[in-house]
């Protein structure tokens, strides 16, 4: 392949991508984009409120993708011990005074449907319906039976967001599908 790569980090510069990573996602390796992320965002002194927004996004995206990706990468550790990590795409960008959070990855079936259905419904809430939803889920049960956290993430993510979640969800194989978020901040 004959990359380009002034070519490339242009491209990357004339769509103000800040923050890209792609592959395995691990709990280990969430701190390391974290903490590298957290730093971005302090050298662009962003009003406090902001970069906890776009941080918040990031960690609920991230772990959404940790915790139900549908994409598994071997990875054998040096102890022999043979494992099975998420694999996702991650995008940090800018667009004027407002920052972008885009991930991928690949999904069930089963959770496209369940995120689509939740997702729908937070983007047809306005900001006091928000919060009131907010609440009442904080102290109800998860009646999402794949669910491995308390079901707050996707509100987190709609009540931070500057507008609207933005999604797609494709064909992918074997009955899974491949769900990509947008989210502006």
């Amino acid at each position: 392949m004959n990359l380009n790569i002034p070519e490339y980090v242009k491209m990357l510069a004339q769509h103000n991508i800040t923050v890209m990573y792609s592959g395995p996602v691990w709990a280990g390796g969430l701190d390391g984009l974290s903490n590298m992320l957290q730093r971005r965002l302090d050298l662009e002194d962003l009003p406090l409120e902001s970069s906890q927004s776009v941080f918040s996004v990031f960690v609920e995206q991230m772990n959404n993708m940790l915790m139900y990706s549908a994409e598994k990468e071997p990875f054998t550790r040096e102890s022999g011990e043979q494992l099975e990590v998420s694999k996702g795409t991650f995008i940090l960008g800018v667009k004027g005074k407002t920052h972008f959070v885009y991930t991928g990855n690949v999904v069930s079936g089963s959770s496209a449907a369940i995120l689509k259905e939740r997702i729908d419904h937070l983007n047809n809430l306005e900001g006091k319906e928000l919060r009131k939803y907010y609440r009442e889920r904080l102290n109800a049960e998860n009646d999402n039976p794949e669910s491995k956290g308390a079901g707050l993430g996707l509100i987190e993510i709609a009540r931070r967001a500057s507008s609207k979640i933005a999604y797609d969800i494709s064909e992918h194989d074997s009955g899974n599908k491949y769900f990509t978020m947008y989210v502006e901040i």
